[in-house]
């Protein structure tokens, strides 16, 4: 992959850094961002493609970026396609950490050591070749502006601009109203950045865990064969611990209690 044009997961987090204070804005579903931006810039490198509400691998061959290349080798582990709002909700430690070094090194931005409460080290991060920062707002603003459909990279990177929240961000107050809903509308654009983006959402709203709170009771009553009524399935995910312990009590038997997690 060429490294003349920087990735759409390196666009994104560039857009979201406050030039003023050096902090990422919607810092929280940035990190969900990111992982869909990764399955994007994978698609227009030809290396994944969509499969209904579902992510394939159509060419396993590494991409030459580290960090794209670990994300296509774990979705080619899964041997079968999978959903995208289950891989972008699935456990990200410390991706926006590694877009962020990975911009340091190649002089985009620069570390600033600081101290919160004068205690806790913190560091932020501060542009430092602006020039590729306008250049992509600028994309941005034109499609926008202008209403002609964009590129297809450009058109994800709006998607997923919206998905995350830096709408208000990019174009804040009430003058910025209806760019921002132009913004939204970019989201049509491109088949990929849209389903990235509404399962960057979905997540947002907690359809994955819903999904997977869904599919525990079925699991449970399938796999136990016994005469007893099963208990309620929200005491048995969701209800306090008290409830749990008391019923595994008068019934002899010790429960576990697992939460819903998302594998990708």
């Amino acid at each position: 992959m060429s490294r003349s044009r920087r990735t759409i997961p390196e666009e994104l987090l560039l857009l979201a850094l406050d030039p003023a204070t050096g902090t990422t804005a919607q810092p929280q579903s940035l990190d969900l961002g990111l992982a869909g931006a990764q399955l994007v810039e994978l698609a227009l490198a030809g290396r994944i493609a969509p499969d209904g509400d579902r992510i394939a691998v159509v060419l396993p061959r590494p991409t030459g970026d580290p960090t794209l290349d670990s994300a296509l080798e774990l979705l080619r582990r899964r041997g079968s396609p999978v959903r995208a709002v289950h891989w972008i909700g699935g456990p990200r430690l410390g991706l926006r950490q590694t877009y962020l070094s990975h911009l340091e090194r190649c002089g985009m931005v620069h570390a600033v050591e600081n101290q919160m409460c004068g205690v806790l080290p913190t560091t932020r991060y501060q542009a430092t070749d602006t020039a590729v920062s306008r250049q992509i707002r600028a994309r941005l603003d034109t499609a926008i502006r202008t209403g002609t459909p964009p590129d297809a990279r450009t058109a994800a990177l709006a998607a997923l601009a919206h998905a995350v929240g830096l709408g208000k961000h990019l174009y804040p107050g009430n003058e910025g109203r209806s760019s921002r809903s132009r913004l939204r509308d970019l989201i049509r654009h491109d088949p990929m950045g849209g389903l990235v983006a509404h399962a960057v959402m979905d997540v947002q709203n907690g359809v994955a865990g819903q999904a997977a709170a869904a599919r525990r009771p079925q699991q449970q009553s399938g796999t136990r064969k016994t005469g007893r009524t099963p208990a309620p399935a929200a005491m048995a995910v969701v209800g306090p611990s008290q409830q749990v312990a008391e019923t595994s009590r008068r019934r002899g038997v010790t429960r576990a209690v697992a939460r819903p997690s998302l594998s990708h």
